[in-house]
């Protein structure tokens, strides 16, 4: 299996060398030449674990990994980090399947890849003789910084720096990032957005002069964002673990379609669900949800990609995106994997900051449905659900349970649907707090963590209460344009 670039399908790289550059030289992102189908029937997956699932499937994406190497990372990623054996469970609530993704180090989906991508790399490091450290350059709109952070500290031959908007994420998000432990971490807020931390990172990777010292200085970049295809084969993994959960405990019959709805930002998440359904796993409808930066919800309605408007900072900050960078794999795909017209349209994105795909592509995005949840109706989703069922959900799987509500309303489609529940309440505890019940929002951040315990009988996890009283190692804080001089001064260029 090979790796082409979205804007050069002429450079052909391994899935290991693919993993290694993160974005390729011509700022496109990694793509496999065409998608695998599976080839272990569903009755054998629906009696495998999480593990022996992982391997079945990545296996088919990543072949220059020996035997031997992949089922070592994947032993060394989905262990006793995770709070629960099952990896990723699904709970039925109503009639809905809550793919829970938050049961990792960091308690958000992002630890799903991110555990494993470190040892992926750094197996991948040693296949191509690299001798460079790798620095790991990310930056995130809250739960991938510190997911990354906590899979690359310590790990030899790494340095890894994560910059985040400095306003734009929940005090707990901002706190597990900024008492990381380990000398080769280094994490820096912004005063920008999310988008603008992102852009100034790419710009980074593509500038040829500083790529060029960090080689004299024994360093070369790589990437744990989800533009990373070492992301992106892991996320696939727990859509087809989820289908094969639903026919081992007889909620569907093997073959029998399902629809999934997932909340997104950067259009990763829902693009790991749209390759599963192409290596053939039965899935109807991919119900795509934003929350009010509903630039997705947008461009499924129209057919135009516009982020020339106000970024709105919302409680599900995760998704606080304007570029959603994955959805480039997607419009190489419906551009027939022609490199030159979906660059076209990536450069009318960077100098006009929209780009219109034609109606032969749009014919190709009928399995999409796109809307988008505001945060009243995500609030009161919250609300709803925990009287109903005493379930609780945070801000981003509310924005996906609103919006499959409105999809429901609709299309009547009665089809059995797994929703990808993305972090823990833990993460976000005002915001669902407050939604449950308007007279907590005088109690301060940690409070409302022991009073989400009584509420929802859910054991605080380890990852909220290392932070209640961790040290704040990381103060630095820049503007966008100063962005490439904190990455020399801890490089010591």
């Amino acid at each position: 299996m090979l790796y082409v670039s979205t804007r050069n399908d002429k450079e052909q790289v391994t899935a290991s060398q693919a993993i290694l550059k993160g974005l390729a030289e011509d700022g496109g992102l990694f793509v496999p030449e065409e998608i695998p189908a599976l080839q272990v029937p569903m009755e054998k997956l629906a009696g495998m674990t999480y593990q022996e699932t992982a391997y079945e499937v990545m296996k088919l994406f990543l072949t220059d990994f020996t035997e031997e190497e992949l089922k070592q990372c994947i032993a060394k990623a989905y262990d006793g980090k995770f709070d629960t054996e099952e990896i990723a469970p699904l709970k039925k609530v109503r009639d809905t399947y809550f793919l829970e993704l938050f049961h990792g180090a960091t308690i958000a989906f992002k630890d799903m890849a991110l555990s494993i991508l470190p040892h992926l790399m750094i197996t991948a490091a040693r296949k191509n003789q690299v001798k460079n450290d790798i620095v790991i350059l990310t930056a995130t709109s809250g739960d991938t910084g510190k997911a990354a952070l906590a899979g690359f500290a310590g790990v030899e031959g790494t340095k890894i720096i994560v910059f985040y908007p400095k306003d734009g994420v929940s005090p707990i998000q901002q706190k597990q990032m900024v008492t990381q432990q380990e000398d080769n971490t280094f994490v820096v807020g912004i005063c920008g957005n999310f988008d603008q931390a992102q852009t100034g990172v790419k710009q980074m990777f593509s500038d040829k002069e500083l790529e060029k010292e960090m080689e004299e200085a024994g360093y070369q970049f790589s990437s744990a964002n989800s533009i990373n295809i070492g992301r992106l084969v892991p996320q696939i993994v727990y859509y087809v673990y989820a289908y094969a959960r639903m026919v081992q405990s007889g909620e569907i019959q093997a073959g029998e379609r399902i629809n999934v709805t997932v909340p997104t930002g950067n259009f990763g998440n829902i693009l790991a669900a749209f390759y599963a359904k192409n290596m053939g796993l039965p899935i109807g409808k991919l119900i795509c949800a934003s929350n009010e930066n509903k630039v997705l919800y947008d461009f499924f309605a129209t057919g135009a990609y516009d982020r020339n408007r106000e970024f709105v900072l919302t409680s599900s900050p995760s998704m606080d995106i304007l570029i959603s960078s994955n959805l480039e794999r997607l419009i190489y795909r419906i551009a027939g994997n022609d490199p030159e017209k979906n660059r076209g349209l990536m450069k009318s994105l960077q100098e006009k900051g929209r780009y219109e795909i034609t109606e032969e592509m749009r014919s190709q995005l009928l399995e999409f449905y796109g809307n988008y949840a505001s945060e009243k109706e995500t609030s009161s989703m919250i609300r709803e659900t925990y009287r109903e069922s005493g379930y609780i959900l945070d801000t981003h799987t509310a924005v996906a349970a609103a919006v499959y509500q409105k999809y429901r309303e609709e299309t009547n489609d009665k089809t059995k649907t797994v929703l990808a529940s993305t972090a823990s309440p833990y993460k976000f505890t005002r915001s669902v707090m407050t939604a449950i019940d308007g007279k907590y929002d005088s109690k301060a951040d940690f409070e409302l963590v022991d009073e989400l315990a009584v509420l929802s009988g859910v054991k605080v996890p380890r990852a909220i209460e290392e932070i209640r009283t961790a040290p704040v190692r990381h103060k630095t804080v820049c503007e966008v344009d100063e962005m490439q001089r904190v990455v020399r001064e801890f490089l010591q260029m």
